[in-house]
């Protein structure tokens, strides 16, 4: 029987190897793997050691084979959804040996699952490790099997849902005949100093000490801002960064430019919260969420009876914002009246509220932020070219997602961290497959969007499961953009199969509102609610859309 069980486990492993030589991967799963030599491997080993020293040798090797034990213990999962505890439990060690590390084997195991007991030791032969730790230190006192007891930890704590440490007990490379690990969880060791070498704020603590003893040495004093909420570590990003924080203590006015859902706004609180003026309000304003009519009341406030409707005076966002930072966006939606009174308060710092001839000085940073070309807009008679050259002195552009695909990962775990506590969720995780597909796509939406993909991931997601390519769903929408050009434009092919669609609608379904009301619908969706970039979908103004909405059948 257990003859029978391995080779049906030997069979589905195989199985589960994929290699896509014209893209140079090999997958397991949905985990992506590489080969390694094992002499190359024992060189990175031995560097570790030699410029770390053994102990954060030692956590860095520990945390990296916990971590490839988890994603094992989520394959062996998909693999035998239905099966025996024990059996499934017992594919570990035939992971490990497929993957070329070791040959093991459970010599004792004592597990109740529903009492959250475990105990367990197992027998490792022909460990890559000991064998390349041999080869640089020769036979010594210490147990070095590092990675291998990681494996084991991770894989177990995986599988069974609770913090297992296992410890070498017995290695090669101290002579033994095998080397022997041993299992239990994390609280039952006496040895606490060695499970906290699997906490990965260890292996971070060790390397920021060292990072900046070397500063120290180095003699690299500089102050750098911290990036705080801004996630990113492409030359794109960096460059951006760069940019904004020269701007950060700076009195001067700030253009932020990008595509909808770059995170413009985000941007704009952190120049904010890193200036001098971050102990007083940051008020934002989006100037295509109100009607045309209303934003010079939302701007410079209004006096008692103004007009109709104005019962009592109120400020206005200038000075709400007195002594601190007024951010606008969508600036390129302002009336000209507007933008005369803006530039107006930029050149003299003093507003009047509609309806009140009294003047009232106020003390504003303004940071403007859009989506469209202003130049083109100064072109077209609709943004005024003053206010441009008082606003673009300090322009900041925002690069796009699909040109900052090295900060997707960093950009993911930022929104786990996020929102697995809002949805009661812990997440192990993105599989290697998933985040192949994330990096590839082109993300038109940008980081709004990746947020939205990852958020509905996170809902959709088992208790400590592994976000993978079931939890997304982006496969739509890229084959719904294969059928757009370069330029935007639909193809003609697409237009083709949608008209032979009309052909086919039967007359009670001709009907053009409600149809119009779908189109709007859907592109005010996809725009998440924003008027403007629904507008610019339909090929519509905003007003347009805006006089649409209002007739809209709800």
């Amino acid at each position: 029987m257990l003859t029978k069980m391995r080779l049906i486990d030997h069979f589905n492993l195989r199985s589960s190897l994929r290699f896509d030589i014209d893209r140079g991967h090999i997958w397991l799963g949905q985990n992506r793997m590489f080969l390694l030599h094992t002499a190359a491997f024992g060189e990175l080993r031995r560097s570790i050691i030699d410029n770390f020293g053994i102990e954060s040798a030692k956590a860095l090797f520990l945390r990296m084979g916990f971590i490839s034990g988890q994603q094992d213990s989520a394959l062996a999962y998909k693999m035998y959804e239905e099966g025996d505890n024990f059996d499934v439990f017992k594919l570990g060690p035939e992971l490990h040996a497929f993957e070329g590390l070791t040959k093991a084997e459970v010599t004792e195991a004592d597990i109740d699952w529903e009492q959250g007991i475990f105990y367990g030791r197992a027998k490792c032969q022909h460990s890559a490790e000991a064998e390349q730790h041999v080869r640089h230190y020769g036979i010594g006192d210490e147990v070095a099997c590092w990675a291998m007891a990681g494996y084991a930890s991770g894989y177990t704590t995986g599988f069974f849902k609770r913090f297992i440490v296992f410890k070498e007990i017995e290695c090669a490379c101290k002579g033994d005949e095998v080397c022997i690990i041993e299992g239990r969880p994390a609280e039952a060791w006496d040895d606490q100093n060695y499970v906290d070498l699997f906490r990965s704020e260890r292996v971070t603590r060790d390397l920021a000490d060292l990072e900046n003893e070397l500063k120290h040495l180095r003699g690299k004093r500089a102050e750098v801002p911290t990036q705080g909420n801004l996630v990113g570590e492409s030359h794109g990003f960096k460059q951006c960064f760069d940019i904004l924080s020269r701007a950060a203590k700076a009195p001067i006015s700030v253009l932020i430019l990008g595509e909808t859902g770059v995170g413009k706004e985000v941007f704009a609180r952190w120049l904010h919260d890193n200036s001098d003026r971050n102990n007083e309000p940051f008020v934002a304003i989006n100037c295509g969420a109100i009607p045309s009519e209303l934003i010079e009341a939302e701007l410079f406030g209004v006096s008692r009876g103004a007009f109709t409707g104005a019962q009592e005076s109120r400020p206005g966002k200038f000075e709400r914002a007195d002594g601190g930072t007024l951010f606008l966006d969508e600036l390129g939606e302002l009336s000209l009246a507007a933008q005369v009174k803006l530039l107006r308060v930029l050149q003299t710092g003093e507003i009047e509220r509609l309806g009140d001839n009294k003047i009232r000085t106020v003390n504003v940073r303004l940071v403007a932020a859009t989506n469209v070309d202003l130049n083109k807009l100064i072109d077209e008679g609709k943004f005024r070219s003053d206010l441009y050259y008082r606003l673009s002195a300090y322009p900041v552009e925002i690069p796009p997602l699909r040109e900052r695909a090295s900060d997707i990962k960093l950009l993911i775990k930022a929104m786990i961290e996020k929102y697995a506590p809002v949805y009661d969720k812990k997440v192990c995780g993105v599989t290697d497959e998933a985040i192949a597909e994330l990096t590839q796509y082109d993300w038109p939406g940008n980081v709004r969007q990746l947020e939205n993909v990852i958020e509905r991931a996170i809902l959709l997601l088992p208790e400590n499961g592994w976000i993978g390519i079931e939890q997304l769903k982006i496969q739509s929408a890229r084959k719904m953009l294969a059928n757009v050009k370069t330029d935007g434009a639909v193809s003609e092919d697409h237009f083709e199969s949608v008209e032979v669609r009309y052909d086919q609608l039967p007359d009670d379904q001709l009907n053009l509102k409600q149809h119009e009301d779908k189109l709007l619908k859907i592109a005010l969706k996809r725009a998440n609610g924003n008027v403007s970039e629904a507008a610019r979908l339909l090929g519509l103004s905003r007003r347009q859309v805006a006089y649409k909405m209002s007739k809209l059948d709800t």
